[in-house]
């Protein structure tokens, strides 16, 4: 004769399973809860850490500072304690903008404005909210540029405001769509790269003339490319003037270069 718990079955409309097909459930269900929780927990740790990007969403406060419009609009302002002396924020616009039209007018001026800030470590923006801008009075700060001569850097051209904190990642391919909605819509565009060392800079890019690249550069966002111009510093930014004709498009990585 057959042992009994050999033709156990679980009928559904039943109160309970049978002991050995509960048992063998329970056993299933603690299993996949813990395969599940493994998972989970090796998913986090692969995350990649945001490296000290910070955007300020709804929370806009008072700044104080001198606009620059060229090559791309930034607020110049008094740090003491820093070795530039001024630092500047690059100026963006709400959404998938810049800030050139909201400032335009006041370059050279000292004004105050309202503005969510936007960092990645020492690297920041200000989101300018459209209206508060206001003149107080001529500008005080003369600007320093250095000339730095000819340079040939490898990077990846971002934009400015989602690389530094808006968005992630920020860069790659991942990004590479919504850096070139960025760009076209005036968001101003940087090379980053990578010094021997391993320090990340970024090199605001403008043409020969000192314009402000955007649109010419689209083709070539997210992508690692080679590029051969003038490095300047305009205080705490770097600028590099070149011939986007000249820029190349690399296979590889994209180290070197920095001044």
């Amino acid at each position: 004769m057959s042992d009994a718990r050999d033709d156990e079955f679980y009928v559904g409309y039943l109160p309970s399973a049978p002991r050995s097909v509960a048992r063998r459930v329970r056993v299933a269900v603690i299993a996949i809860f813990a395969w599940v929780v493994c998972v989970a927990l090796v998913l986090v740790a692969a995350q990649r850490r945001l490296d000290g990007r910070l955007f300020e969403f709804g929370h806009p406060r008072e700044f104080r500072g001198q606009i620059e419009v060229d090559p791309e609009p930034t607020l110049a302002v008094t740090r003491p304690g820093t070795d530039a002396g001024v630092s500047r924020y690059l100026l963006v616009g709400p959404g998938k903008h810049g800030a050139r039209d909201l400032v335009a007018e006041l370059d050279g001026q000292e004004v105050r404005l309202r503005a969510q800030l936007i960092s990645r470590g020492p690297q920041t923006a200000l989101e300018v909210e459209p209206g508060s801008v206001e003149r107080v009075g001529p500008g005080t700060l003369a600007p320093a540029r250095t000339v730095l001569g000819q340079r040939t850097l490898r990077g990846e051209i971002v934009d400015s405001k989602c690389h530094f904190g808006v968005m992630n990642p920020g860069e790659g391919k991942a990004h590479k769509d919504c850096a070139i909605r960025c760009i076209s819509g005036g968001a101003p565009a940087l090379l980053r790269s990578r010094d021997a060392s391993g320090e990340t800079r970024y090199f605001l890019l403008a043409g020969p003339d000192g314009r402000a690249l955007g649109r010419e550069l689209l083709d070539f966002v997210a992508e690692p490319v080679e590029i051969t111009g003038s490095v300047e510093r305009h205080d705490s930014v770097y600028v590099l003037r070149a011939d986007p004709r000249a820029i190349r498009r690399l296979s590889g990585g994209d180290n070197g270069g920095a001044p």
